[in-house]
């Protein structure tokens, strides 16, 4: 995996949970299904199956690959809406394009993430670059969902592009976990990601055999997702492993443990870490609308068909 590492994690920040912290037991595992998104590339649909009283402030995640395409398989999205929510797409192999209609784009690779909020609603397309269609390769990423609160849901769009080099690099007490912080904090040290609702977003490279324990926001809820290899969650050592989620339950710390013995491409057990605080507001969540009611959503579909969520720019034809 070449998302952004270093040689000696020791000579980083480093953080731990205080001794005296309430560790957050395993309320859930969760295997996500696989299926296709856009114009056919495989994904894994990391919420399935959890409650959204847990995810909340978060909609849905898809694990896109890991995959190593042949020559003119890489495929992306045709152009679509969104209103009332942020997508969050970080790639870890490969490259993804993405262009919008209030103008944000620009390509990602290894590393780098694309925040786009749509607030009152915009068209966008991602796509796989030119050469990686041509040649072929290895691409692997996720995308996730952040909801908007009410009062925010009709903001103007916005655009952050996040490189993989000005994320917060962290590790954990011992130099056993590589900790990059995408977005949020951690014990005070901040990530790139601007956010409209307050949440961490995290990406854990956890040594074979080693153990990290992480100081949580009590307000915020808290969720792992195995992106590669196998390991345990929680002081219980709940297994999951690549495709799976963890939903925790209240407390100040989380623990993450790698299996000694990993069997995956990547060397490490590779874990998203994601915490929020809640909106506890309605939600009405249809196709690529998520609004606080039904009459929103179908104003959001009026709106796109009136062409008033924007237009395809004309050099994309």
């Amino acid at each position: 995996m070449p998302a952004i590492t270093v040689e000696n994690p020791l000579v980083l920040p480093r953080v731990t949970a205080s001794v005296d912290a309430r560790s957050r037991r395993v309320l859930q595992v969760a295997t996500a299904p696989s299926g296709f998104e856009g114009e056919g590339f495989p994904v894994r649909r990391a919420f399935a199956g959890i409650d959204y009283r847990r995810l909340d402030p978060f909609i849905m995640m898809d694990q896109m690959g890991e995959v190593d395409y042949e020559a003119g398989e890489p495929k992306g999205t045709p152009w679509h809406p969104h209103r009332g929510f942020e997508t969050v797409t970080y790639i870890i192999d490969g490259a993804f394009i993405h262009r919008d209609s209030h103008g944000g784009g620009g390509a990602i690779t290894d590393g780098d993430t694309q925040w786009m909020t749509a607030g009152s609603g915009l068209l966008h397309i991602e796509t796989p670059p030119e050469e990686l269609v041509m040649s072929g390769g290895l691409f692997h990423g996720l995308q996730l969902w952040v909801n908007l609160p009410a009062k925010h849901k009709m903001s103007d769009p916005r655009y952050q592009d996040i490189r993989g080099g000005s994320v917060k690099l962290l590790t954990s007490g011992d130099g056993g976990a590589l900790l990059r912080v995408i977005a949020g904090e951690l014990e005070g040290h901040e990530g790139p990601g601007v956010t409209h609702t307050p949440i961490t977003m995290i990406h854990a490279s956890v040594s074979p055999g080693a153990e990290v324990t992480l100081p949580w926001r009590s307000d915020f809820n808290a969720l792992a997702y195995g992106l590669a290899g196998q390991g345990f969650a929680g002081g219980e050592k709940r297994p999951f492993g690549m495709g799976q989620a963890v939903v925790f339950g209240d407390g100040d710390a989380l623990t993450i443990r790698a299996d000694e013995h990993q069997d995956s491409r990547s060397a490490n057990f590779e874990v998203v870490l994601l915490g929020g605080l809640p909106i506890r507001e309605p939600m009405a969540h249809y196709g690529p609308f998520v609004m606080n009611s039904h009459a929103e959503l179908v104003q959001a579909f009026e709106d796109f068909k009136a062409g008033r969520l924007g237009v395809i720019p004309a050099d994309a034809f």
